[in-house]
């Protein structure tokens, strides 16, 4: 009644399973002060994605950008293409992605590939989808994760490819090489705390969307309405100027210069709006876009763990028609249990990311804007400065 092996988000598969990894292979998870946690490293792993170079191959005719990567675990760089990044991304989400949240990679671009403002975007975006795969324990520690940042030559990348390639222990399987520390959970409780955590990323993709649209929106209105209010306001009280400079009489001067000043400071102000997104608005939208691409996985992972429930639950009736034994009814609720503590654990990662993240990112960008405020009150006070009092 079960089919045989597939990487396909099957939960039948390892719900049955009574193999056991080495202990050197398994993914143990403890229970931390916020319930159950992944094993973190002593020392976090990081790298940086710098110096992008335009290769070529078959004789000049097809061109590429390559990127270097120098991880902290060796400080050696290793080079790569973007097909690479995309590789890996695959490889990830066929061995983690019925477990863990994989984002996708920043989009592929058909035309512009070479533009500097293009390959910049790219890099830093390729950054930040390295930085947090780097900051996951379980993703970090993996030996796919360790090829793409630590292979020795071309011939070590291509044996580390074709070995990752063949990796069986993909899709629910790699529930198998979890080993929670704790005491198995019951059904009816794993049921709950799915429901708690599927309405919370359903509630924060909409937030996460709302936001995106909002700075979308404020974006454009800077660099288009409210760049031409500002400019408008300048060249009118430099027009204004220029009429009363026609008066022909003798206590204009101050006045005239006073109003042309003000109106160059308010075109200069138009300036500075429409390049400050740019400086903060960018980052908040870069993380908030992080966290869209995040929130997406989570359906898919959501759905296994219910079908799995669903499979638990028919246990009963299975086992009455002697389709599976009284001890594989056992193993799929301890399974069950397992897959529940996988998936706390990886919410609960998460969730400490998610404070980290945006606490850091508004910081930041309050700070930008606090600095952004105080440059349009100097300007303002300098135009100020030019009116006598009467």
């Amino acid at each position: 009644i079960f089919p045989v092996f597939s990487k396909a988000p099957n939960p039948e598969v390892y719900l049955l399973s009574k193999h056991l990894p080495k202990q050197t292979d398994r993914l143990p998870i403890y229970m931390g002060e916020v319930g159950p946690v992944w094993l973190y490293p002593q020392s976090q792993l990081d790298c940086v994605v710098a110096d992008p170079k335009k290769g070529s191959k078959m004789y000049g005719l097809k061109s590429y950008i390559e990127y270097q990567i120098t991880p902290n675990s060796t400080n050696r760089p290793v080079n790569h293409r973007y097909k690479h990044f995309d590789w890996l991304y695959e490889r990830l989400t066929e061995k983690f992605g019925c477990a863990l949240p994989i984002p996708s990679l920043p989009d592929k671009q058909v035309t512009g590939r070479f533009e500097d403002e293009f390959i910049k975007m790219r890099m830093e975006r390729l950054q930040a989808w390295m930085s947090r795969m780097c900051r996951h324990p379980v993703v970090s520690n993996s030996d796919v994760f360790q090829l793409f940042l630590t292979y020795k030559d071309e011939k070590d990348w291509k044996e580390g490819k074709r070995k990752a390639e063949k990796d069986e222990t993909a899709g629910v399987m790699i529930f198998s090489y979890m080993d929670p520390e704790v005491p198995d959970l019951e059904p009816t409780e794993v049921e709950q705390r799915y429901e708690t955590y599927s309405r919370f990323t359903r509630s924060m993709d909409d937030g996460v969307k709302d936001l995106h649209s909002v700075s979308h929106l404020h974006w454009k209105r800077c660099t288009g309405p409210l760049q031409k209010e500002y400019r408008h306001i300048g060249k009118a009280l430099q027009n204004l100027s220029s009429v009363f400079n026609t008066s022909g009489y003798q206590g204009e001067a101050t006045l005239t210069e006073a109003l042309m000043t003000t109106g160059k400071i308010y075109e200069e102000i138009a300036e500075i709006v429409a390049g400050q997104p740019k400086k903060d608005l960018h980052y908040l939208m870069e993380t908030n876009n992080e966290y869209k691409g995040l929130l997406g996985c989570f359906p898919d992972i959501i759905g296994v763990q219910k079908a799995a429930i669903e499979k638990v639950k028919d246990a009963d009736r299975l086992v009455a028609m002697n389709k599976i034994a009284p001890q594989d009814k056992h193993n799929m609720a301890k399974n069950l249990s397992t897959m529940s503590y996988a998936f706390q654990a990886e919410m609960n990662h998460f969730h400490s990311n998610r404070i980290y993240d945006y606490n850091r990112v508004m910081q930041f960008y309050l700070q930008e804007q606090v600095k952004f405020y105080e440059t349009i009150a100097e300007k303002l006070k300098q135009a100020l400065s030019q009116y006598t009092n009467l």
